[in-house]
Parts: structure tokens; C-alpha cells; sequence
């Protein structure tokens, strides 16, 4: 597992006094800020944040050392990211999704599926993004206790019971 979650992204400017539109990625958006500071993935920057605002879609926040709209503007699209060990401990059914992509799947027979390149939604429930050799175009399975009855962190894998016809 990463030492390191993704829980945000710096969407642009929010005015001209250096305040950014923040997507936070966090079941309770506002929560972002207890999981400060804040890195990028490669930990060259750091952030305290300061929320200020809702705006649709996301936050309006302040970032430590960011003071004008150009420094704003200069870090759209810049993830953020929380040490593992600052975020809460998730009931056993639930899972960062960081922690799914890699995984291998395998249909409950035991034969291999692919692995888990993404989690993806799109509104209607979270889907598992699966790659790999067998497959001509990437498979969108849907991350539902039917479809997905055993995920295995400690030996890296998930059970899949996919719908006919999906591989």
C-alpha cells in the first residue's frame, strides 16, 4: 500500500488574492483540512490549508505560501496528498481506492481477470477500471458486493463474480 493518499486537487485561482478552487476528494469535503499538511505526490511542496468557502463543485481555500493569482493559476491540477497514518481507519467493507488500483482480479474459479487500473464514478456507483493481456479494450466492473464479493488487501487480490457476458 502507498504511504501517501490522494484526498484533493487544486482546480485554479478563485480570485485574485491567491485563494485556489479546491476539489476535495474526502467523504466530508471541508474534512481535507485535518489531514494537513498537504504534499504533492512527489513531497517537494507542502501546504497548510485553510478552507474559505463552498463553490460548486468544491472549496475556495488558502495554501500556505501562496499569495497572488498568477501563484494560484501556476498550481491548477496539482493533486494533493495526505500521509496514510493521518487518515482514519475505514470499517471493513470499505476501501481507499488507492489502495484497490494494482490489484489483481480473478473470477471465482481462480482464473485471472486482469488488474485494477482505476476507480472511476461517474455518478451511479463506483466502477473498477480492469486491464490486461487477455483482453482486447479495458473492462468496467461495477464495485458492488454482487459483482465484487471478496476484496483481499493482504494478498493483493479481488474476487470477482462479473455479469455474463462482461468478459
Amino acid at each position: 500500500m502507498n504511504d501517501k493518499v490522494c484526498v484533493g486537487a487544486i482546480a485554479g485561482a478563485y480570485g485574485v488574492r491567491g485563494e485556489v478552487r479546491l476539489k476535495s476528494f474526502c467523504a466530508v469535503p471541508e474534512d481535507i483540512v485535518d489531514y494537513a499538511p498537504l504534499s504533492s505526490e512527489d513531497g517537494t511542496q507542502n501546504f497548510s490549508v485553510q478552507v474559505t468557502g463552498r463553490i460548486k463543485n468544491g472549496l475556495t481555500a488558502r495554501l500556505s505560501g501562496v499569495e497572488s493569482k498568477e501563484a494560484a493559476d501556476a498550481l491548477k491540477g496539482l493533486r494533493l496528498y495526505a500521509p496514510r497514518e493521518r487518515l482514519p481507519a475505514l470499517p471493513d467493507d470499505e476501501y481507499y481506492y488507492a489502495d484497490l488500483i494494482g490489484l489483481e482480479v480473478l473470477d471465482t474459479g481462480g482464473t485471472p481477470l486482469g488488474r485494477v487500473r482505476s476507480v472511476q464514478n461517474h455518478g451511479a456507483g463506483d466502477l473498477l477500471e480492469i486491464i490486461g493481456p487477455g483482453l482486447k479494450a479495458t473492462v468496467l466492473l461495477p464495485f458492488t458486493q454482487e459483482a465484487v464479493p471478496t476484496v483481499d488487501l493482504e494478498a493483493g487480490r479481488i474476487i470477482a463474480d462479473p455479469p455474463d457476458g462482461l468478459f
